[in-house]
């Protein structure tokens, strides 16, 4: 089982309160450093100094640690066009000498698009521009040096790219989705993903979800062995009973819905919950710490859980 940092930047942060973050997870032992993609807070906090760019954080990050992995808990396909995406992508990989990860997701927040003057179009046409930008991504990278590549999408029509620049990582950097849709989640995500998340969800649903992918695996004729699983909880640990409380206080959440919905208590008790989602295949916690001030409690779980998995 892996442990991954997972930071939600547009509650409020800076790009020096994210290196601290990313360079204090490197230091003690994490696999990954990942940041959500929103432009607008969520919830009842102020959300300043205000938003930063996800891909342009990653590329700071990207010189200023050396191991740990980067990536997106999801970029939104209506952010960005695919080719510029598939561009920015490669551009941090090449930055970061190969450790860089795409998330990428068909978006949901509808007020941020709104404050800041982005399309967000039906559900519907959300999912077919999420399909054709996956496409043409993955199309292009994956173009050999010296072909072109061309897409008759309807939304993202391309005609003799010379598909460059191309990533560090072959066939190229891994491309992470993830969500509860039980019909197109699925099966994007058995075409196109290296990695299916789900966050936010008990055991028992991530088993269904689960299965629904590897189902959709099997219609496709790919082995579902071939794809990684992961999930993403909120984090709230404490040497003792006192400090999980402020900690879930300092995050506006209750210890005891956090032990519920979250990853909440004692080392023992992470340890054990972690346990119950390995048992069902998930290989990768992501670990949505909230107070990112709070760089102890990311030391904690990195010397007292991370050691027992």
């Amino acid at each position: 089982m892996e442990l991954r940092i997972f930071t939600e930047p547009q509650q409020g942060a800076s790009y020096d309160q994210l290196l601290a973050v990313a360079r204090c997870a490197e230091e003690a032992g994490y696999d990954a450093f990942f940041r959500s993609d929103h432009y607008l807070k969520m919830g009842a906090v102020s959300g300043e100094p205000g938003p930063t760019d996800a891909w342009t954080t990653l590329a700071g990050l990207a010189r200023e640690t050396s191991r740990i992995r980067l990536g997106t808990l999801m970029t939104a396909a209506t952010f960005r066009l695919p080719g510029p995406l598939a561009i920015t992508v490669a551009q941090v990989d090449q930055m970061s000498g190969g450790r860089v990860e795409l998330g990428i997701g068909a978006g949901w927040f509808a007020d941020e698009h709104t404050a800041y003057g982005i399309p967000f179009p039906s559900v519907a046409e959300r999912f077919d521009r999420l399909e054709e930008q996956l496409a043409v991504i993955t199309g292009l990278w994956g173009t050999p040096a010296g072909e072109t590549f061309d897409f008759a999408g309807r939304h993202y029509p391309v005609t003799g790219s010379p598909a460059l620049p191309k990533p560090v990582q072959q066939p190229h950097p891994p491309v992470l989705l993830g969500g509860k849709g039980p019909k197109r989640t699925p099966r994007l995500a058995a075409r196109y993903a290296d990695e299916f998340n789900l966050p936010f969800v008990s055991v028992a649903d991530s088993v269904a979800q689960f299965d629904r992918v590897r189902a959709a695996c099997a219609e496709l004729g790919r082995d579902p062995a071939g794809m990684r699983w992961s999930n993403a909880l909120v984090l709230c640990c404490g040497r003792d009973e006192a400090q999980v409380r402020r900690r879930a206080e300092a995050i506006g959440r209750e210890p005891a819905e956090l032990r519920e919905n979250g990853l909440a208590g004692t080392p023992a008790e992470i340890v054990d919950k972690i346990g119950r989602y390995a048992e069902i295949g998930s290989e990768r916690i992501y670990l949505q710490v909230l107070d990112l001030a709070d760089l102890d409690h990311v030391e904690l779980v990195a010397a007292e859980v991370m050691p027992q998995l």
